[in-house]
């Protein structure tokens, strides 16, 4: 009965231990990626912006250090990894990086070679004391039988044995995405993009996906889910509308705002809202 009760308070601990967000207070991360990364950071609503938002909900106040610069493969974040993420001390990096490896074709990074180079950060940040959490990069187009998201395949089962070789973190965020898709679709028949604004780069959707899906291999609960959501959809930048006004109409307008103490912008979506 003694021994029991041991195992079983054990297992609690482990479980509470596995329960802990990994990503404490005051520490950085870097998000090393490409421009779905660099946009996640340059929009309020992007994924790299909710994540730490998502993570200020959950009591952790960690710092972000963007990484993400459009067009870059394996060979490029390998060649910066040092200026860019290391140099920079941070405690964690999230890796995101494979879409343009196979989505630029030739001009893309053959699979053995994304081995070798993904393999190389993977040690480099290892030796400098750096936790990684592996993103398995998103889809390229929506459409899961898509050639080039066939041809993904390999660098995702590559990341995928890496995780568990290496006891890497990971978000399986190619995974989330095809599963969010055929969810969508079983009630929403329109055509066109659900995620994505071009097939490829995220929509708020798909930026709310990344997020989720990065803080759930941080270790936030399935329970904070909700809470997580409604504040993201709070979130200024995840729209952009243009409209088109008279001079006159942009007098009254602006002098209304100003009135009210506040910006034409901001006094328009106020107004709009009531």
């Amino acid at each position: 009965m003694k021994k029991l009760i041991v195992a079983s308070f054990a297992a609690i601990s482990v479980f509470a231990l596995n329960a802990e967000i990994c990503v404490k207070s005051g520490e950085k991360i870097a998000f090393m990626g490409d421009s779905i990364t660099q946009q996640g950071n340059g929009t309020p609503a992007g994924y790299v912006n909710l994540v730490i938002k998502g993570l200020e909900l959950c009591g952790v106040n960690a710092k972000k250090i963007p990484a993400g610069v459009s067009g870059h493969k394996s060979v490029q974040m390998h060649e910066r990894l040092d200026r860019d993420v290391i140099s920079k001390k941070p405690q964690w990096m999230t890796f995101s990086c494979g879409v343009n490896d196979v989505w630029h074709g030739k001009n893309g990074v053959p699979l053995e070679k994304y081995k070798e180079l993904v393999g190389k950060i993977f040690d480099k940040c290892a030796a400098a004391g750096i936790n990684v959490i592996i993103l398995t990069p998103t889809m390229i187009t929506e459409d899961p039988a898509a050639k080039n998201n066939q041809l993904l395949i390999p660098y995702l089962e590559f990341l995928r044995e890496e995780a568990k070789k290496r006891n890497l973190r990971i978000a399986d965020l190619n995974a989330d995405m095809q599963a969010l898709l055929a969810e969508i679709k079983k009630t929403d028949k329109m055509p066109g993009n659900k995620l994505t604004g071009d097939g490829v780069h995220m929509a708020f959707p798909g930026n709310c996906m990344m997020a989720w899906g990065v803080l759930k291999a941080m270790g936030v609960e399935e329970s904070m889910k909700e809470k997580i959501y409604a504040a993201f959809e709070e979130q200024k930048g995840a729209h952009t509308v243009r409209v088109s006004l008279s001079e006159k109409d942009m007098k009254i307008i602006s002098e209304k705002a100003k009135k009210s103490g506040k910006k034409v912008a901001d006094y328009i979506v106020e107004a709009a809202v009531k």
